[in-house]
């Protein structure tokens, strides 16, 4: 990506932050795994800092302050799931609030808000907050919480958050911004940076990076809100394990690493799908034929490896397609090393109605790649052959793909 500039100092404090040698009387280097789930007291309700390991681990804890830094916050919490992050989150709202989000976002955040919100006297309103006057057009006077996803889940639209922070702060200050940023990870965009009030991450994805850990984050700056969410962290119980905190802490280590090449993968993927007889459309938003590129590039400082496209034809030939990768494996999940392919109409979007797919352009050719860290070369022309497979179109290719 022309003029790419990582956050300064962003390798040293995945490295360092919460990771004190100092913090531990052996001076381990590596924070070791803390699997008591209970802490002798002094005295009764006189502690060292930790009573039981629900409310407060010592490896979960240096997970979190490593997660607050890379995000540019000054909080974190860790829950057992990005949906489990997202259902404490909103029960900071009380019945008979209303929250505004993105109208296109990950399956189970959409399933969540409308089958189980909705269960606690909760109203979502789903717009397209990429135009800007639909936020504003879709504020009521109990509006408590807008949330957003940027870029989208699965066809990658992008919301300029400064902006829609600014129009809802300007109808209520009290409203609070929420941006999910699990597709760009802290080392590509900072929403906090943007004004917005929380930011929401799946770990399991790039945060993490290995395809080995469930896990989600809410990251803030604001101590009200950290204390109430703090509350509702130990009294739901939704928090990870010591030994998948220890996972993610890990992960964050070579966080830096893995993004430059997933962006340089994702790119050139992107760029070979488009010339590509074979694919009608491609959405990156790297790519100049993004409709939104110019505002990714002064929000983002770089791009992941995500990358959807339309397979010509219909669900038969994107089905083809998927059986005949190789390199790339057909799952759910993305932002792992591994490359992963999916078809978000019977996959992970399937619990959105259809006719809401239908109206985001969710359609049964619509692929979704997580392109991973394996070698360039290797990744397209395992697209090319699968592509020419699902197509009947003779490969152009010379190079074979190892089975």
């Amino acid at each position: 990506m022309e003029n790419f500039k990582p956050f300064p100092g962003f390798g040293t404090q995945a490295t360092h932050v919460g990771q004190e040698p100092e913090k531990w009387n052996s001076r381990a280097v590596v924070p070791p795994i803390s699997m008591s789930t209970t802490f002798k007291q002094k005295g009764p309700g006189d502690h060292h800092g930790f009573e039981y390991s629900r409310s407060g681990n010592p490896t979960r804890n240096c997970l979190e302050e490593c997660l607050a830094a890379l995000e540019g916050g000054k909080h974190a919490l860790v829950f057992a799931s990005g949906l489990a992050t997202t259902t404490a989150i909103t029960y900071l709202l009380q019945s008979g609030d209303h929250i505004v989000s993105m109208d296109d976002l990950y399956g189970g955040t959409n399933r969540y808000f409308k089958k189980c919100a909705t269960r606690m006297g909760i109203e979502t309103s789903f717009v397209d907050c990429t135009v800007i006057d639909n936020i504003k057009k879709s504020l009521r006077p109990n509006t408590k919480m807008v949330w957003l996803e940027t870029p989208t889940n699965p066809t990658l639209r992008i919301v300029d958050i400064a902006k829609a922070v600014k129009v809802v702060k300007e109808n209520n200050k009290d409203i609070f911004v929420v941006v999910d940023n699990t597709f760009m990870s802290s080392y590509f965009q900072r929403p906090l940076d943007f004004g917005a009030d929380m930011v929401m991450h799946s770990l399991t994805k790039y945060m993490n990076g290995h395809s080995d850990a469930v896990m989600g984050a809410a990251i803030l700056n604001d101590d009200g809100l950290c204390q109430r969410l703090r509350f509702l962290q130990n009294a739901f119980g939704a928090v990870p394990s010591p030994f998948d905190s220890f996972l993610v802490n890990r992960g964050l280590k070579t966080l830096h690493v893995r993004m430059k090449e997933h962006m340089k993968n994702g790119l050139a993927v992107a760029k070979f799908l488009e010339s590509h007889p074979c694919v009608e459309k491609v959405l990156h938003p790297g790519l100049p034929s993004h409709p939104q590129h110019e505002l990714a590039k002064k929000q983002m400082r770089g791009f992941s490896g995500m990358v959807t496209f339309y397979i010509k034809g219909g669900i038969k030939e994107a089905s083809e397609f998927l059986k005949n990768v190789k390199i790339f494996t057909l799952a759910e999940s993305l932002g792992g090393f591994e490359s992963l392919c999916e078809l978000p109409s019977v996959m992970t979007h399937a619990s959105v109605p259809e006719d809401e797919r239908d109206k985001l352009g969710i359609s049964d050719n619509l692929i979704r790649l997580s392109v991973g860290i394996e070698d360039e070369e290797d990744l397209i022309e395992d697209l090319d052959q699968a592509l020419n497979a699902a197509t009947g179109t003779p490969s152009h290719k010379k190079r074979k793909i190892a089975e």
